[in-house]
């Protein structure tokens, strides 16, 4: 149910029941939970790429399971993104169709997402006359603001993929046959850094928002790039900007 490909230091995870539109299955939480335990483990993967075969991108939980819900149930959907959300490795979402529900919850749970212009994001929780869960409001808050949650939510709007990249859900939005080299264009970037500075700057970015200041914000990243100043891949790109600079 879910490919696992690695290529250049980036991982990519492609749902891949499309009969179901890639909804979330137990089976399908545990292979998600698998395959990153394997690309965080592995000293070559630096950058992790989420994306679904066609038609969808991810349907969210299946509806039977939903009419059957209880605490325990829907916690362990939720896993299915929670894993990757809380992920140390930098992750992309290539939406390539419909992320409903949970599969919203998934693309919001990456650092980063590309639309194609085929996506569509789509709570449905008003629909569906269900409450929303798995951080989905917190989530989008801290993305796109509190209107575009309330359309979302609220209001039960459905975005595009232009739509959403312009409110802020997404990052890019390209042609449907432009989305993985996209995506792949951007990750490269990152994977191109060894990975503990990676992991590292993420862990950054993701604790120093709590932060009221400035000035705490400055000490807070003094100390990560006082390290970095130590370590060898440091030194050698330090050596080779100055000799790049000295040829000119």
């Amino acid at each position: 149910m879910v490919l696992y490909d690695v290529r250049e230091g980036i991982a990519t995870l492609t749902l891949n029941n499309p009969s179901e539109r890639n909804s979330m299955t137990a089976e399908m939480v545990a292979e998600i939970v698998g395959a990153m335990d394997a690309a965080e483990a592995d000293p070559a993967v630096r950058v992790v790429i989420v994306t679904g075969t066609p038609p969808a991108f991810c349907a969210g939980a299946n509806l039977g399971n939903l009419a059957e819900a209880t605490r325990e149930s829907l916690l362990g959907i939720y896993e299915g993104f929670l894993r990757i959300a809380r992920s140390s490795l930098p992750t992309i979402a290539a939406v390539n169709g419909a992320a409903v529900g949970a599969g919203m919850n998934l693309a919001l749970g990456c650092d980063l997402r590309i639309a194609a212009e085929s996506a569509k994001f789509d709570t449905r929780f008003l629909q569906l006359g269900l409450h929303p869960g798995g951080g989905n409001t917190w989530m989008q808050l801290r993305i796109a603001g509190l209107q575009t949650t309330m359309a979302t939510a609220l209001f039960g709007e459905v975005l595009s993929g232009a739509e959403a990249m312009r409110v802020g859900l997404a990052w890019k939005c390209v042609p449907d046959d432009e989305l993985l080299p996209t995506a792949r264009a951007v990750a490269a970037k990152a994977a191109a850094a060894p990975k503990e500075l990676l992991t590292l700057m993420k862990k950054t970015i993701m604790e120093i928002g709590s932060l009221p200041t400035h000035t705490e914000a400055v000490e807070f990243e003094l100390g990560p790039q006082v390290w970095t100043t130590r370590q060898p891949w440091f030194r050698e790109r330090l050596a080779a900007l100055q000799a790049k600079i000295s040829k000119r």
